[in-house]
């Protein structure tokens, strides 16, 4: 008998969830998890179930503490928001990022034996540098003195009436003061994606104006992703319409994992996102073993988020 995967940490979601009072949800699902279900049901697997550990990469943690002065920057008075004061805040950000997780610091490692990767060593002042060019392209495509958003790394969660939780991070929610309309906005610091590929980040958002739609009654008026990498911004105008197929979606890919759980069967999916994966060494379909499954899966009967428990405290995966 395998033996069952350690208690991870808990996830930034997990931390804030509040209790659905009264409702024995099936599951938890997020935007991000949806989408590994969609690339590759055995990275869904090996992220949700296995819970393994992946390597931090210079590019997810340039996000991260990008995304962290992008929020902090709303805190100073409209007209201190500027790019050079964006600049001075990379530091003492960055400085906390790596108090809060040491393991980053691994990333600037000059020997490959203290990284993670084992990959090439990274310069940080050039990294540090490629973090003020993403910021300060981020003030070419909008205009934060004039901006006062509503809510900044704002946590949502609705129940469907499947009994499916769904939840997640908008980066910056703006609210019109004059007729109330929700603007959703995610900052990507990578480049936008090609022409016939941007429906992977139109779902995420479509996902998160569900959510408040569910939540608040009223569909978003616009969904903009700002792609930092490049300097575009894609905008959408969803409808009810949109939402409600959104809506049957996300149920069709929640069935599709259920079915997953009950077989056992987690089967990979070969694409180009297997290029920078964590877990390719470990995958049949690169001639890998994963390992055996845990012996009790969240989403099993007594787990956190089953069908037969008495709540839910968020703390489904």
């Amino acid at each position: 008998m395998s033996q069952a995967a350690p208690d991870p940490l808990p996830s930034p979601a997990e931390r804030v969830s509040t209790p659905v009072d009264g409702v024995h949800v099936v599951g938890t699902l997020s935007p991000s998890r949806a989408g590994d279900f969609v690339t590759c049901p055995l990275l869904y697997r090996f992220r949700t179930i296995d819970r393994l550990p992946e390597p931090p990469s210079a590019d997810a943690v340039r996000g991260t503490l990008v995304h962290k002065v992008l929020e902090d920057l709303f805190d100073l008075p409209a007209a201190e928001r500027t790019p050079a004061r964006a600049g001075e805040m990379l530091a003492p950000s960055w400085e906390a990022l790596a108090e809060a997780e040491p393991e980053l610091v691994a990333l600037f490692d000059p020997d490959p034996a203290g990284r993670a990767d084992g990959g090439p060593p990274l310069d940080f002042t050039h990294w540090l540098a490629s973090c003020r060019t993403v910021l300060e392209r981020w003030f070419t495509l909008e205009d934060p003195t004039r901006l006062e958003p509503a809510e900044r790394e704002l946590y949502v969660e609705t129940v469907l009436e499947s009994k499916l939780l769904l939840r997640g991070f908008v980066d910056r929610l703006d609210v019109a003061p004059d007729d109330g309309a929700l603007r959703v906005v995610d900052y990507k610091t990578g480049r936008s994606p090609a022409v016939g590929f941007e429906q992977r980040a139109l779902f995420q958002m479509r996902f998160y104006a569900l959510v408040l739609w569910r939540t608040r009654g009223v569909v978003p008026a616009l969904l903009q992703l700002v792609y930092l990498g490049n300097g575009e911004i894609v905008r959408y105008e969803p409808d009810e319409a949109d939402l409600l197929a959104t809506e049957r979606r996300v149920q069709a890919i929640w069935e599709a994992i259920s079915s997953a759980r009950e077989s056992g069967e987690w089967l990979p999916r070969r694409s180009r996102a297997c290029d920078w994966c964590a877990h390719r060494a470990i995958c049949p379909a690169w001639g890998g073993t994963p390992p055996p499954l845990p012996d009790q899966e969240p989403g099993s009967p007594g787990s956190p988020g089953s069908p037969g428990s008495a709540g839910h405290s968020g703390s489904a995966p």
